[in-house]
């Protein structure tokens, strides 16, 4: 919250944060998990292809040395190994993509503005005066429903829209937004 700290007036009360829902953390993990099951997919789907159906399309059956399922895994051509591994980053680059989102990422209602900053490098900060807003919309899924999670779009008079991520319990943000506004 450092950004919103540095940037208060000194009239400027902060009053509500807007906090990602855990929900995100959740799938962000579960890009490693999808990371991990695409990669043993193909590895043993592989296996089980060679062992199986090998011979209709070669003349002779492909035989592996080695008894065990990791062993055989060990035979399996550098590019399957490779093509299983690129599967797993991937699933790791998505995981540390999301997690830096999320740690640089601030949202607040400040008695005169909404502010929405993101990025670690390089910084977008959207800033909408309180005044200047026409209405703040809630979008929620059925299962942001049900998790308490979801985006709020916040229309501004000549300023256009900003599009928050999604966020836990999007209505009481939506309320601090309103209590700003009549404050």
């Amino acid at each position: 919250m450092m950004y919103v700290q540095q940037s208060l007036t000194p009239d400027e009360e902060l009053i509500h944060v807007g906090h990602f829902h855990w929900f995100y953390s959740f799938m962000a993990i579960m890009s490693i998990v999808n990371g991990v099951i695409g990669c043993l997919l193909v590895l043993f789907c592989s296996v089980y292809f060679l062992d199986h159906y090998w011979s209709a399309f070669a003349k002779e059956p492909y035989e592996f040395a080695s008894e065990n399922l990791l062993g055989k895994v060990r035979e399996l051509h550098p590019g399957i190994r490779l093509f299983a591994f690129f599967i797993f980053i991937m699933g790791l680059l998505r995981f540390a993509q999301m997690m830096v989102i999320q740690a640089s990422t601030e949202i607040a209602v400040t008695t005169n503005r909404l502010i929405y900053k993101r990025g670690l490098v390089a910084r977008y900060v959207g800033e909408m005066s309180i005044d200047r807003i026409e209405g703040v919309n809630v979008l929620q899924t059925v299962m942001g429903r049900i998790f308490g999670y979801g985006r709020l779009m916040v229309r501004g008079m000549g300023v256009g829209e900003v599009i928050l991520p999604p966020i836990a319990n999007p209505i009481l943000f939506r309320k601090a937004i309103e209590k700003a506004r009549t404050s």
